[in-house]
């Protein structure tokens, strides 16, 4: 009777699962209130958009209906094709929104730079007609194109949606899914293909930064520091702990500044896009970097009067860089907002680091202390050997 049962509740999964699926959100299953009809449909991969639209290839003329759901009135929303390049720059865009008034919005756009407000203007190509609708939390923005100087019927196309304050249009989030929607689309075929062009060579840039800036920062850094503190005491291990300490060192920093220098390119070319903490955090660690690669030069002898206090300097700096390091290797994930295995990883990795280094600490002291502890018996026998506390 239980296994009936068991086959029963499986059965039943099934079906709703089937019947789950056949019955997601799709365009094609989609019927406009208007009962208008459009031969063609795409599914967009991200932000939760769906386009539609008919596409006369003689008169070069497109009318599309860009759908954006889970629409809230404090969003702007936008589709737009790009005639020059596969990125933002350059987007002319349809936009839609909700006024302060409670009136829904709808306009062109056309897209100069990082730091546009989406003003209303006009288009390389003509548009006849714009309008918008907001259905239950769904904002459908219709227009009728005239693509005229097109000699082709594959189209860059980009959508987006971000925050709006009061009346004004702001800056959409530069990560995540908000990077990715961008596709080329054959008008035709109805074939997209993602490019992600301009989450990009820019976005491939950013991750070639974080990259380096984890490994380096992050990771080397902290190593490089648990070389120079715990493998010293380690007699076997002579010299060579210094000269893996350099390497290591060495190493970070020329990988580190090679990696802020991207950083530094990205961010002028992001004009009004700031990451101010993670920035200034960046610039920090270079300059502390650099002071610790020049102070080396300064470095006095082992016997010197000042070496005592070079040493504090030394430590100071090293243990700031590193704490700043993880820091900002963390402000850079959540900027790039990858998946979240990556970040899982590196907190792996510095947890590790952390394990050994608790560890290590341990094992140092109880070393310390058994020689402090052999050297104050051989300093008793050596003692009591010349005849000390009277005795002759």
């Amino acid at each position: 009777m239980s296994g009936l049962n068991t086959m029963l509740i499986s059965v039943t999964i099934l079906f709703s699962l089937i019947f789950s699926t056949s019955n997601a959100q799709t365009c094609t299953n989609y019927t406009f209130s208007s009962n208008k009809i459009y031969s063609s449909c795409n599914d967009l991969p991200v932000l939760n958009a769906y386009l539609h639209w008919n596409y006369n290839s003689t008169s070069k003329t497109m009318d599309i209906a860009f759908r954006h759901t889970n629409m809230t009135s404090s969003k702007w929303v936008a589709w737009g094709i790009n005639p020059t390049a596969k990125g933002m720059i350059g987007t002319q865009a349809l936009v839609a929104f909700q006024d302060s008034n409670g009136t829904l919005k709808a306009f062109t756009s056309s897209v100069t730079g990082y730091t546009t407000q989406l003003q209303q203007g006009n288009l390389t190509f003509g548009v006849p007609s714009i309008s918008a609708q907001l259905v239950n939390n769904e904002i459908t923005i219709f227009a009728t194109l005239e693509l005229l100087s097109s000699n082709t019927s594959t189209i860059t196309q980009l959508w987006q949606e971000g925050p709006v304050k009061g009346d004004s249009l702001m800056a959409h989030v530069t990560s995540g899914d908000n990077i990715k929607s961008v596709d080329t689309l054959d008008l035709l075929s109805g074939q997209a293909t993602t490019t992600l062009s301009g989450g990009n060579s820019r976005q491939k840039r950013m991750n070639v930064h974080g990259v380096l800036n984890a490994i380096s920062w992050g990771i080397l850094m902290p190593l490089g520091a648990l070389i120079a503190r715990y493998l010293k005491v380690v007699d076997s291990a002579g010299p060579s702990w210094f000269y893996l300490h350099m390497a290591c060192q060495h190493v970070a920093y020329v990988v580190g500044v090679t990696g802020w220098v991207l950083g530094l390119r990205l961010g002028s070319e992001s004009v009004g896009i700031q990451y101010s903490a993670h920035r200034y955090i960046g610039i920090v660690l270079f300059s502390l970097g650099t002071l610790q690669v020049f102070a080396l030069l300064l470095r006095p002898s082992p016997d010197h009067k000042y070496r005592f206090y070079w040493n504090i300097y030394h430590r100071m700096t090293g243990y700031t860089v590193i704490v700043l390091s993880v820091i900002n290797v963390f402000k850079g994930l959540d900027i790039l907002d990858p998946e979240k295995n990556w970040k899982m990883i590196y907190v792996i990795i510095i947890s590790v680091l952390g394990i050994i280094a608790i560890n290590l600490e341990v094992y140092k002291w109880i070393r310390v202390m058994k020689m402090k502890k052999k050297k104050n018996v051989k300093s008793e026998n050596t003692n009591q050997a010349y005849g000390v506390n009277g005795v002759n």
